[in-house]
């Protein structure tokens, strides 16, 4: 791997730090401005719903002007945003602060795009498998840990934190990050062409349309479960913020591990399609299996066999896009991914939050069902579809 790999990779790493060390306290702090469990999920929803309609904008904005300015300003808002959020008053500043991240939010596009440009098709796998584990897997565990740290002062730091780490991404960019595209897109002919209208012609791409619904349906039933998953762990298994965050500080350590050397012995013995199938069977038989028994053993072991496999999935679909890309598009199909990606975060919260009632512990294990279930569903959708997408040197 080049040095231009490491540099963004580390860019990558701070940004994805920046955004994990809020996981283990955003359901708490939204409940810490009075918000119930739904209105929680439309803090949720309102910031990937904002990286829905940025992130193609971003993607294409990045081929045509290049990926160093278009990251700066995506880290930028970062920087503000969350500080604003550390800071916030009241719901509705904290509302405005979670959009404002979203629509400055294409900053994992744009670093994958990075790495499209500068590895070749036959290594991709194994630099985005190192991608998922630096930015998927290590940053969930230094994450959590750094959020337990400032968790001792107030929730509200925690978010200070992550954007004094954005921050050191920011500086990082533009000392050290060289321009990565080789080949910029054409003008666009109208100046409003800024991308927004690949959300539907993206879905008539050879290859690439079915791969971005897949990875919508994806998105979508993981975070039925990532948003049932912290009220699960807290109200029905009676356990607290710190539990959780060692908890995610666990998951992020089997991540590293699949990620940064699974995937890359995987791939010498399986396609990448099969990859895909097999992580997605894992995560649907064990997002049914977290429930069934309300005990924190039995729990725990669970999701370390979940964390396992689910570590498989997301760095697979993103090579397959890849994969199937043109060189000069690599900005704006990872752009469009990750907007597909990002609008299933605002589904997938509102309908756990919709099917759980504070008055009835019960139902907080509703939506693990529910994204087992679905997950399912989605794997038989896409072994049904398979042809569609495998890149010919994969063809079986």
């Amino acid at each position: 791997m080049s040095r231009t790999f490491w540099i963004a990779l580390f860019i990558a790493f701070a940004n994805a730090l920046s955004f994990t060390i809020l996981i283990p306290i955003l359901y708490l702090y939204g409940r810490q401005f009075g918000l119930s469990d739904l209105q929680t999920s439309l803090l949720f929803a309102i910031y990937a719903s904002a990286q829905f309609i940025s992130t193609p904008i971003i993607g294409k904005l990045s081929d045509r002007f290049g990926r160093k300015p278009l990251l700066i300003l995506c880290l930028a808002g970062t920087v503000f945003a969350n500080f604003l959020a550390g800071t916030a008053s009241t719901a509705a500043i904290l509302f405005f602060a979670r959009f404002l991240d979203g629509i400055t939010g294409g900053n994992v596009s744009i670093a994958q795009a990075i790495v499209s440009d500068i590895t070749a098709p036959q290594q991709r796998a194994k630099a985005f498998g190192l991608f998922g584990a630096v930015t998927f897997g290590l940053a969930f565990i230094l994450g959590p840990i750094l959020s337990l740290l400032f968790q001792r002062f107030s929730l509200g730091a925690v978010f200070l934190a992550s954007s004094a780490i954005a921050l050191i991404a920011l500086t990082f960019v533009i000392i050290a990050l060289p321009e990565t595209i080789k080949t910029k897109a054409v003008k666009a002919e109208k100046w409003w062409d800024i991308g927004l209208s690949n959300l539907i012609t993206g879905l008539a791409l050879p290859k690439i349309g079915i791969l971005l619904i897949v990875n919508f349906l994806i998105g979508t039933t993981f975070t039925i479960f990532t948003f049932g998953f912290q009220p699960y762990f807290i109200h029905v298994l009676y356990q607290n913020s710190k539990a959780l965050t060692l908890l995610f500080v666990a998951l992020g350590a089997v991540a590293v591990a699949v990620q940064g050397k699974g995937i890359g012995l995987l791939t010498q013995r399986l396609s990448l399609v099969k990859i895909l199938f097999l992580g997605l069977l894992m995560r649907s038989v064990t997002f049914v299996l977290m429930p069934i028994v309300p005990n924190i053993i039995f729990f725990v072991c669970v999701c370390l066999i979940f964390s396992v496999f689910n570590s498989l999935v997301q760095p697979t679909i993103t090579t397959l896009i890849s994969l199937n890309s043109k060189p000069e598009e690599q900005g704006t199909t990872m752009g469009l991914n990750a907007s597909y990606l990002n609008v299933s975060n605002a589904f997938g919260p509102i309908i756990a939050g919709a099917i759980v009632h504070q008055s009835n512990p019960q139902t907080y294990s509703y939506p693990l069902f529910l994204a087992g279930a679905l997950t399912f569903i989605v794997l038989l959708f896409a072994i049904s579809q398979r042809r569609q997408y495998t890149p010919a040197q994969q063809t079986s």
